[in-house]
């Protein structure tokens, strides 16, 4: 291959970024070649995203030069990165759900006709729907977006990148809301782009994409460079180990052993065609698993028994006792508590400090009188929670939207324990969040069944579902269409009962 062929596409050096008080970046260097895939990685707050919003002109350096084709860029906004051919697909999609597809990839752009005037329907549909063609998807143009599944609404996206005739591609958590049939369609057309020249930055959390997807490996860490590795070359746990700067405590499965006393059981709980007849018991001090598809009704059982959706029938009893939970406040007076897959819209205030989001659901012990409240004892509390689980925060007085992900699912946690609940339902609970603060979480869903909670967890990632569960239930159509021995189950176990239509239950 030519001197030429082989030169980057984009090249960053010696890049540099400090906010106040933050130093974000320091001495940061990447380059991406044409038709390659760099594996982006690091945990949260390791300056992955600081760096990407240098590359695509939203922040500009304090030190360090970009070069695309050799030459020394300036990037003073968006649009002039795009201009040279630099687009982001970001985690959380930027689409108008009201407008259709070739609308939301030409927005702003759209192409025009009779002098000017009007809107050219006709070409936008076409221009479009040749980007869905070079992309090999079949999406209809004229269709509105909020028609679309999620995984649709993804490959718009890259469309509108693509549009841009994009040469570098950065793709920031393509996955976390994908099943894994959508993924691995994302992943062949990544593979199509590579083949076309396009160079992509692919920033994951899910360790087994890696050696799927990437050419190379990059690893950040407290803003900082660490290395650039060949991906066929480099195991996991060597990565894992320098994006955490140590070496984590191996994957085991659950060793506890739950006691006999039973917290929480329900019977034939029904709520539409995702919950049909779900009945199971959780003992006290143990880790319960649901596993399943997307879409199987894991959720929406525990809205159920958390009383955010309504009950159509069935019975729920707390500690033995028949309880009447319509409500999350009936819920929590019984000791239950959820912590939703979306912790920032149903969690979190994010606009509030650490120390008010802890302390929220308990205020009524830190009233003072009528009017005040005894702000001592709630930074008391709060400094407590925050120590007794780790929350990396310069202060409790900080707001919660300024923390990782790992770190306001603590936040989440801690409110729920300073409220003493003890049923614990997780949804999801390390979405979005990276490889060092898992292993934190998990380590603190077993201090928790340690500790007598009993918990239950669910999970779209099998290997945490049996890392973590002493039981798993496996749900299919809002059903539950199995139980496993979370010491003996293996991947494949699950996958065969999450797979049982309903003809097939027993």
């Amino acid at each position: 291959m030519s001197e030429k062929a082989r030169a980057p596409i984009v090249e960053l050096t010696g890049i540099g970024k400090s906010f106040p008080g933050v130093r974000a970046l320091n001495e940061v260097k990447l380059d991406l070649y044409p038709g390659e895939v760099v594996a982006l990685m690091g945990e949260n707050g390791a300056g992955k995203s600081t760096l990407m919003k240098i590359m695509t002109g939203v922040y500009q350096p304090d030190e360090g030069e970009i070069r695309v084709d050799g030459e020394r860029v300036t990037l003073p906004g968006p649009t002039a990165a795009q201009d040279l051919g630099i687009s982001i697909i970001h985690q959380e999609l930027f689409l108008m759900n009201h407008l259709t597809a070739a609308q939301n990839i030409y927005i702003g752009r759209e192409p025009r006709k009779g002098m000017g005037m009007f809107v050219d329907e006709a070409k936008m549909k076409a221009d479009a729907a040749k980007i869905f063609a070079r992309m090999k998807v079949d999406i209809d143009p004229g269709q509105e977006v909020g028609e679309l599944t999620v995984a649709r609404q993804q490959l718009v996206e890259i469309a509108k990148a693509l549009s841009f005739n994009a040469r570098v591609l950065v793709m920031d958590e393509p996955t976390s809301a994908l099943n894994e049939r959508e993924v691995e369609h994302l992943h062949t057309i990544v593979d199509d782009l590579k083949a076309q020249g396009v160079g992509i930055i692919y920033i994951t959390h899910k360790m087994a994409e890696v050696k799927r997807i990437a050419d190379r490996i990059m690893v950040m860490r407290d803003g900082e460079y660490i290395d650039t590795l060949p991906a066929a070359e480099t195991s996991l746990d060597t990565v894992i180990q320098m994006m955490v700067g140590r070496e984590l405590a191996s994957q085991h499965r659950a060793g506890g052993e739950a006691q006999a006393e039973e917290v929480l059981r329900v019977e034939g709980l029904n709520r539409g065609r995702m919950v049909e007849n779900v009945s199971f018991s959780l003992r006290k001090g143990e880790i319960l698993g649901f596993a399943g598809l997307m879409g199987a009704g894991r959720t929406e059982v525990a809205r159920v028994i958390f009383g955010a959706d309504p009950l159509e029938s069935g019975t729920i009893h707390v500690h033995g006792a028949p309880r009447q939970i319509d409500s999350p406040k009936d819920a929590v007076e019984n000791g239950i508590a959820y912590l939703s897959e979306d912790r920032k819209q149903f969690g979190l205030v994010t606009g509030m400090t650490v120390r008010d989001n802890i302390t929220m659901p308990s205020w009524k012990r830190f009233i003072k009188g009528r009017f005040f409240m005894r702000d001592g004892a709630m930074n008391k509390v709060a400094r407590e929670y925050v120590a007794k689980l780790k929350v990396k925060t310069p202060t409790i007085d900080q707001e919660t939207r300024l923390l990782s992900g790992g770190n306001q699912q603590k936040v989440v946690i801690a409110k729920w324990l300073l409220r003493d609940c003890d049923i614990l339902i997780f949804d999801e609970p390390t979405r979005g969040i990276d490889v060092g603060a898992k292993a934190e979480i998990y380590t603190l869903l077993e201090d928790l069944a340690a500790q007598g909670k009993a918990v239950i967890v669910i999970s779209s990632e099998l290997e945490e579902v049996l890392r973590l569960s002493q039981r798993i239930l496996v749900m299919c159509e809002g059903r539950i269409t199995g139980e496993l021995d979370g010491r003996t189950a293996t991947q494949e176990d699950i996958m065969t009962l999450a797979t049982v239509r309903h003809d097939e239950v027993a």
